[in-house]
């Protein structure tokens, strides 16, 4: 078995799930009129349980190379390869549930912790030198302004989708201080992102300067040229709380006050039928920004608690209370992010 973090451990304890990869033996289908699924034997399996939880899984028709978890405990129940040949996953649902539950839950820890990982992101990209902790910090206040995907070598090997510690140099023009970025990210998902910022500009060129392919580089004590990777990012954001928050946390901070910020500028609504269609128009703004479907934002990365206190006439007053206070205390927060803060805290 092949070493998972402690993270990772805890989840499949807490869903009471093994953890499996598609490396692994597992059931294959073959289409003969209809689908037949064969075990790690090769044998046809005739038993309903087990056919059962596969057509449960609902495998789309078209995926190639499918795998299919033998066990019905596996945290991941089946992998295969869509019609555009991009590696797609099927997970248990009590991994899916786990998931979810342990992400939100971090949404107020991470509230509170932002200041100080924002205060040693400005003195990092401070530094002069192309060292580790300034091109890591400049990764991190692009993940929090353009809501881009921090990244990883296995989507670009599998689906040749990117995000920002994989991004190429052919993926960013930089113009004096505009810096515009246009590639291919999850789900095959085209994607163009502008934004101006001096400081972040001239980093991102002297970078571009350096040879390979990769953008996000430094230069270690030894004078060796290394590219920035996750982990690189996630380390470095422990440094600074001493918890594991990760780089995807930022998007579901980001989504969760945006979606609450715009319910607040929309105001409280005067019936269900408005209710639903302000949520629905809140979500698509966020769908926007994160460049996913409307319904992957409400299920995935807005924090629950937002929906259930706009639809209780909550949300939009305890908006206008912090936004109504003078010489607040918002810790270092802008209000909108302050409001949805305290609102999660105190209705959770």
């Amino acid at each position: 078995m092949p070493q998972i973090d402690k993270d990772l451990t805890h989840n499949l304890k807490k869903a009471d799930l093994r953890y499996v990869t598609d490396t692994q033996m597992g059931i294959t289908r073959k289409k003969n009129g209809h689908f037949k699924y064969f075990d790690t034997h090769q044998k046809l399996i005739k038993t309903s349980a087990t056919l059962k939880r596969i057509e449960s899984l609902s495998i789309p028709p078209a995926w190639k190379n499918v795998w299919i978890c033998p066990s019905p405990s596996g945290y991941l129940q089946a992998t295969g390869l869509d019609s555009k040949s991009r590696k797609q996953y099927i997970y248990h649902p009590e991994w899916t549930k786990v998931s979810q539950e342990k992400k939100f839950n971090k949404v107020v820890f991470f509230g509170y912790a932002l200041p100080t990982i924002r205060n040693k992101v400005y003195k990092d990209m401070l530094i002069e030198d192309l060292i580790k902790d300034k091109i890591i910090a400049t990764v991190i206040w692009l993940l929090e302004h353009t809501f881009i995907r921090i990244g990883n070598e296995e989507y670009v090997k599998d689906n040749n989708s990117f995000g920002l510690t994989t991004l190429r140099s052919r993926h960013v023009k930089v113009r004096g201080k505009n810096i515009k970025f246009q590639f291919r990210g999850k789900s095959g998902v085209e994607q163009s992102i502008s934004i101006t910022h001096p400081r972040i500009a001239k980093i991102i060129k002297e970078c571009s300067q350096l040879p390979g392919y990769e953008i996000f580089q430094y230069f270690d004590e030894g004078g060796e040229r290394h590219a920035i990777n996750s982990e690189d990012v996630n380390e470095y954001l422990k440094s600074i709380t001493g918890e594991y928050i990760t780089a995807k946390d930022f998007r579901t901070w980001g989504a969760t006050v945006l979606c609450a910020t715009s319910l607040k500028e929309i105001g409280p609504s005067k019936g269900e039928i408005e209710e639903k269609k302000n949520i629905s128009s809140a979500v698509k703004k966020v769908s926007s920004h994160l460049h996913n479907t409307a319904k992957v934002c409400k299920n995935y990365y807005i924090h629950p608690t937002v929906f259930e206190t706009y639809q209780k006439n909550i949300l939009v007053p305890h908006f206008n209370r912090i936004f109504g206070q003078k010489n607040s205390k918002n810790k270092g927060l802008a209000k909108s992010e302050y409001a949805t803060l305290t609102l999660i805290r105190s209705y959770s």
